[in-house]
C-alpha cells in the first residue's frame, strides 16, 4: 500500500471512530457530568447566538489541534493524519448540527435529501427531551433506521 493510501485509511477511520466518540461523548459526558455546559441547548427560548454547550466545540478540537501539531513536529507522522480526520469531523459536525440542523446560520433550510429529512428527524426527536435523562439519537451522522422510514413517508407525500 502507498502511503497516500495509508493516509486517507487513517483519515477515514478516524472521521468514522469520531462519529462513536461524539454518542459516547454527547450520551454520556454532554448528559452526564457535562450536563453544566449542555443544557442550555435543550431549553427553549434561549436567544443567544453562543451557547455554553458550544465550549465542547473548543474541548473537542484540543485533541485534532494536537494531533495535527505533534503529527507535523514528527514529519508527518501518523498523528498528523488523526488529527486531520477529528479536525474534518468537527468540521463537518459545525455544518450538520450548527448549520443545517440549527440553523445558526440560515442556509440550507430545505431538502430533499431522505438522509438528511432523517437528521434532522433524528436531532428533533433528541431535543424533545428538554431534561438529562431518557434521550435518544446521540449521534450526528448515524441515524437510526426508524427515523429514514419517517423520512421516506414525508418525501412519498
Amino acid at each position: 500500500m502507498t502511503p497516500y493510501l495509508i493516509n486517507a485509511l487513517i483519515i477515514l477511520a478516524t472521521f468514522i471512530g469520531m462519529e462513536c466518540v461524539a454518542w459516547l461523548a454527547h450520551k454520556y459526558i454532554m448528559h452526564g457530568f457535562g450536563w453544566i455546559l449542555h443544557k442550555d441547548h435543550h431549553e427553549k427560548g434561549t436567544e443567544a447566538f453562543f451557547e455554553k454547550n458550544d465550549f465542547f466545540f473548543l474541548i473537542f478540537a484540543l485533541p485534532g489541534i494536537a494531533g495535527l501539531f505533534f503529527g507535523m513536529r514528527n514529519n508527518f507522522n501518523f498523528l498528523f493524519w488523526i488529527g486531520l480526520g477529528i479536525t474534518i469531523y468537527g468540521a463537518a459536525y459545525f455544518f450538520v448540527h450548527d448549520i443545517f440542523i440549527h440553523q445558526r446560520f440560515k442556509l440550507f433550510r430545505n431538502t430533499d435529501s431522505v438522509y438528511l429529512r432523517a437528521i434532522r428527524k433524528g436531532h428533533k426527536m433528541h431535543h424533545k427531551h428538554l431534561g438529562k435523562h431518557h434521550g435518544e439519537s446521540f449521534g450526528m451522522l448515524w441515524v437510526p433506521f426508524k427515523h429514514f422510514k419517517e423520512a421516506l413517508k414525508l418525501s412519498a407525500k
